[in-house]
């Protein structure tokens, strides 16, 4: 970079993991992007994620599903939940034994008709996740990552965004960024918010927590092989953390001005109800529960992604929802830049992304609830019994592999691959006739700019459980139109799914 003025094409606002998969979704479609980041380290003490088949896919398409399963939980350990009343010295109420990866894959084996998944939910630390992505992004010739680079606003002039950052490790320097985009991937204090004064609309009233990291031998050995990955206990939440450290965290409710960095043992011991040994308190943060999610998450040529887009409770299982909005915009911005997307791509953005963050929103929102009631009753000193028949009636099975409405049907080829590995990183024509009858349609396509494989498939099994014939498959392997027959209009049909209007008929 000259002086203190650079130039791109895409800035992202964050390094963590959500901006690290926006940035290699970008280079996927070959679009290069600069990554700035306050911090020079990756975070120490993030939480575990727990990553769904359908994340897993999305990253496979990226190569990283291999090196986040050899940095997460073994496939051969289950995990689970247990609900507890009094402290670690009594039995649980509950037990909810969540299967291992070994487990699942036996279960899916013989699942033919196109809804197993192709990659099996992975339970990572995030601080390894985190670290393993930034890694990915450093080595990234088409991604530029500055970190120590703390970003202080931005103003739209035209079609530019004039971006501002202090760059700590030169002064520090003020450094100016012109850019055609901006995502704010900066998490739920997000500066890129506050810089477009975008509101949050919040579910509840905020209510106070802190969570407390922290690690501790004695607790590992009490539980032994069998530690769960969550324990419940009254009004704590304890979570395990898999990175051979003897590490934890723990999540407390706490009163409006309580002082909790002052002594968070002490809430930690009279939480547990039992003696922790040798303790070392390596973080503390405070948060609240409001479950919020912004009532826009576009301004402009200014995108939200991630939490700084929706904050929900630490151990909602945020990250699927987060991944999803990084691998959303990045092909459609993607589309725009490469010059075949229309203004109506990236409208749809918030029209997709938005409504998933409040449907996820009502299911945190339901699991805390859960939570809550479950600590007042044991609080009240409701019978074990009880307990536990409240807990049965109010926790659904899990979906083990939280697949969403329209994905494509995945299915085992006859040589052994899958057909989702075989998709372009674009749009994919998949063709099932007998005449090949999407090749024309694809050239079409081609013809307007939309990059689109054509996928000839005479594989029995995906013609046995495909419904039609020809079928659009989107980068982010979601049907964006399918038929048994070319359509009247495929124009039509082009102008939709690169976010062009429709073109008016004579």
């Amino acid at each position: 970079m000259a002086g203190d003025a650079s130039e791109a094409q895409v800035l992202i606002v964050g390094a963590g993991s959500v901006g690290s998969i926006l940035a290699l979704e970008l280079a996927h479609h070959g679009v290069p992007s600069v990554v700035v980041d306050r911090a020079v380290n990756p975070p120490q003490s993030s939480d575990v994620d727990y990553l769904d088949s359908h994340s897993m896919e999305l990253l496979r398409r990226l190569r990283l599903a291999a090196a986040i399963r050899a940095q997460g939980v073994g496939a051969e350990r289950p995990g689970g939940v247990e609900w507890r009343s009094q402290g670690l010295d009594e039995p649980p109420v509950l037990v909810l034994t969540v299967p291992s990866l070994d487990d699942l894959r036996g279960r899916y084996a013989h699942v033919d008709d196109g809804s197993a998944p192709v990659e099996l939910p992975q339970r990572v630390s995030g601080v390894r996740l985190a670290t393993g992505l930034r890694a990915a992004v450093g080595h990234h010739p088409l991604i530029d990552l500055r970190l120590g680079w703390t970003f202080t606003g931005l103003r739209v002039d035209g079609d530019r965004v004039v971006a501002t950052a202090i760059d700590r490790g030169a002064g520090p320097a003020r450094r100016i960024v012109e850019t055609r985009f901006v995502a704010g991937c900066d998490g739920a204090r997000s500066t890129v918010r506050q810089c477009l004064d975008i509101p949050m609309a919040a579910l509840t009233a905020p209510v106070q927590h802190c969570s407390v990291y922290f690690r501790s031998p004695d607790l590992t050995r009490r539980f032994g092989a069998r530690r769960p990955s969550t324990v419940i206990l009254g009004a704590l939440t304890l979570e395990a953390r898999d990175d051979g450290n003897d590490t934890w965290v723990g999540h407390l409710r706490v009163a409006p001005g309580d002082p909790v960095t002052a002594d968070p043992e002490a809430l930690l011991r009279a939480g547990l109800g039992h003696r922790l040994g040798t303790t070392e308190i390596l973080d503390v943060t405070q948060w609240d529960d409001a479950l919020a999610v912004a009532e826009h998450y576009r301004a402009g040529p200014v995108f939200l992604v991630g939490e700084s887009a929706h904050r929900f409770y630490p151990v909602g299982d945020n990250a699927a929802t987060s991944i999803g909005d990084a691998v959303d915009l990045g092909w459609k911005l993607a589309g725009v830049i490469n010059g075949w997307g229309g203004a109506g791509l990236l409208d749809s953005y918030e029209a997709e992304r938005r409504p998933r963050a409040l449907m996820d929103r009502e299911l945190v929102a339901r699991r805390l609830e859960t939570r809550r009631r479950f600590g007042r009753l044991a609080a009240a000193g409701a019978s074990r019994e009880f307990l536990a028949g409240v807990l049965r009636q109010e926790i659904a099975p899990a979906d083990d592999a939280g697949l969403p409405e329209g994905r494509a049907p995945a299915v085992r080829l006859d040589d052994g691959t899958q057909l989702f590995d075989r998709l372009g990183p674009q749009f994919t024509l998949v063709d099932l006739t007998e005449v090949e009858a999407g090749r024309d349609l694809v050239l079409a396509a081609r013809r307007r700019g939309i990059p689109m494989a054509h996928l000839v498939v005479t594989d029995p099994a995906v013609r046995t459980r495909w419904d039609r014939r020809l079928v659009l498959v989107r980068p982010d392997q979601r049907i964006a139109w399918r038929a048994d027959d070319a359509p009247a209009d495929w124009d039509a049909v082009l102008d939709r799914i690169s976010g062009h209007r429709a073109r008016e008929t004579p």
